[in-house]
């Protein structure tokens, strides 16, 4: 007598499917718990940072990186620590005056460190950001923390923004916007920045790559772009 192959009965097939639906409902659960995490960290740094800078400011009167009587009035160590101008700005490219420096925007976080308002230790060199005298972002890039138009489209008043570095993933950076804010890259507190420290590449807001959907109104994050390299900024 011939023999045919036995085939799966539906009730084989049947526990397959629920096994692959299974496996296929954690990888996705996986995926959702990892960008969360990614979220919350992101959101923790520029909440902790926010917190270091207007306890700064309670404490001395003054803004970290521009303050001008910190030679005397925070310890750095065997050596003064170096002072801002004391203008009221944290300036990339400040007018020195009695000493002071330069590279405010670098200051900052030995200031804040110096006086233990962030964890950390920062090798202040009147520079440019670099990885010795400026803390990260979780995806690896240079932090910024002064007073200039790099938020949003680039055309509003100067204020001082904390920015969240670049080569972050875009549909992260909407949903910190969406938790901490109003979701749209262009208004509130968070806006776009196309801020990328010294060698890196700038976050762009339109493109194959950009960071904002224009065709939209008003402009809201390009989800769909799949960009890898955006950034926004915290107002003060």
């Amino acid at each position: 007598m011939k023999r045919y192959p036995r085939g799966f009965t539906l009730i084989e097939i049947a526990i397959v499917l629920v096994i692959i639906g299974l496996l296929l409902g954690g990888v996705l659960k996986g995926q959702e718990l990892i960008t969360g995490a990614r979220v919350r960290n992101l959101i923790s740094q520029q909440d902790g940072i926010k917190a270091a800078f207007f306890g700064f400011q309670d404490r001395y009167r003054a803004l970290p990186g521009d303050y001008a009587a910190a030679d005397t009035n925070i310890n750095c160590g065997a050596n003064p620590c170096a002072k801002g101008n004391g203008n009221g700005r944290i300036e990339s490219a400040s007018a020195p005056i009695n000493g002071s420096v330069t590279h405010e925007e670098t200051l900052v976080w030995s200031h804040l460190t110096s006086a233990g308002f962030l964890n950390g230790s920062y090798n202040f060199a009147d520079t440019a950001a670099t990885d010795a005298n400026t803390p990260k972002n979780p995806y690896g890039s240079l932090l910024d923390l002064e007073n200039d138009q790099q938020y949003g489209q680039g055309t509003g008043p100067l204020k001082h923004n904390l920015k969240t570095g670049a080569q972050i993933p875009v549909e992260i950076v909407a949903e910190v916007d969406r938790k901490i804010d109003d979701g749209l890259p262009y208004s509130g507190a968070f806006q776009f920045s196309t801020y990328a420290a010294p060698g890196g590449t700038p976050p762009v807001s339109t493109g194959a790559q950009g960071c904002i959907d224009t065709a939209a109104t008003p402009n809201v994050w390009a989800v769909k772009s799949g960009s890898t390299n955006c950034s926004a900024g915290t107002l003060f």
